[in-house]
């Protein structure tokens, strides 16, 4: 059953008229009559005891320009990353075409009121004149100078996506870290309808209410943290790790490796992950999952991993009155000093 919805995909994004370009992913059709590529390279490099990383030596450039090589055809970053600039350069030393890149950036929290404006900017640093997705980073906002919150309602910050993509600087729109609720609330006063939904997704987190709904309203769902605790030395933190039998013996199978069992878990529940490397052989890696096919069997073993356990969680944002998650009793001091991630 999940291999024919993954093909019935494939067929139905080829039906678009869409050439072929030249990556190892196929495409999933968009509801605007775009396509977006079943894989991805996520840029966003983390945190450390500093607060959000910075990209050093130019990785994620390189990052970028492995992924490209190795067959990616979608690159995802944001203002907030600050990494865009990194990006462009690596789009412009490539030799691959512009228009079989699928390029996604998103709205700063900071930069709501002007969301054009914000665009553009992004298009400065990246080096280019459109954007193929561009999203709402999160519902929450920041005063311009991100310290403290700031109520925008998401509606009206919709209406300058819709704008953006009126003007063509985004060929395409949507939505990260929304929850159902607030989905529904947009969909009910919105002229152009989100194509995608950007959320985290993974063995731990099985978002099944939430992809129920974007298939019922034909959005595509892109996996962020795809690998959810698979790395993870916290103890507390929910099974699988990389090393758990299961996996190892579905991966022994189909002589893979433990991450790829993973991605082609969530490529087959229809998800577009996109996982983040700055290592050259783990992007290579990452993306050869299109030559196999999990059965139903290995697929329900793989479900029952869910623990409905966020690995991105930053329940200090909970005091704002569009924070998207759940909301707990202690939340966790913000240790990030205005980082929006």
């Amino acid at each position: 059953m999940y291999f024919l919805l993954f093909l019935v995909a494939g067929l139905l994004a080829n039906s678009l008229g869409d050439e072929s370009d030249g990556g190892k992913a196929p495409r999933f059709p968009l509801n605007d009559g775009h396509s977006i590529p079943a894989m991805g390279l996520g840029t966003f490099l983390g945190f450390d005891e500093n607060g959000q990383k910075e990209s050093k030596n130019n990785e994620v450039e390189n990052s970028v320009t492995w992924a490209l090589d190795a067959g990616y055809r979608l690159i995802d970053t944001a203002a907030a990353y600050r990494n865009e600039d990194q990006v462009g350069q690596a789009l412009k030393k490539s030799a691959v075409p512009r228009e079989h890149i699928f390029i996604v950036t998103k709205l700063a929290s900071n930069e709501k009121r002007d969301v054009v404006g914000s665009l553009r900017k992004s298009l400065e640093r990246l080096n280019q004149t459109y954007v193929d997705l561009y999203l709402i980073h999160n519902p929450v906002s920041f005063t311009p100078d991100e310290k403290a919150f700031e109520v925008i309602d998401y509606l009206d910050t919709w209406k300058g996506m819709e704008e953006a993509k009126t003007l063509g600087l985004a060929r395409s729109i949507g939505i990260s870290n929304f929850n159902t609720s607030q989905m529904e609330r947009l969909m009910e006063h919105c002229s152009i309808k989100p194509s995608v939904l950007q959320v985290e997704v993974n063995l731990n987190l099985a978002q099944n209410k939430l992809l129920e709904y974007c298939k019922q309203h034909n959005m595509v769902v892109m996996a962020y943290t795809p690998f959810g605790s698979l790395f993870e030395r916290d103890d507390d933190a929910p099974l699988p790790r990389v090393n758990d039998p299961t996996l190892v013996g579905i991966a022994d199978k189909y002589k893979k490796t433990t991450p790829q069992v993973v991605l082609k878990y969530l490529a087959q529940r229809g998800l577009v992950p996109i996982p983040k490397s700055v290592h050259k052989n783990r992007i290579e890696q990452n993306i050869d999952i299109f030559d196999f096919t999990l059965t139903d069997g290995e697929m329900q073993t793989l479900s029952k991993f869910n623990k409905d356990y966020r690995v991105v969680h930053p329940s200090f944002w909970q005091e704002h009155p569009y924070y998207p998650f759940e909301r707990v009793d202690t939340p966790k001091p913000d240790p990030f000093k205005g980082i929006k991630e």
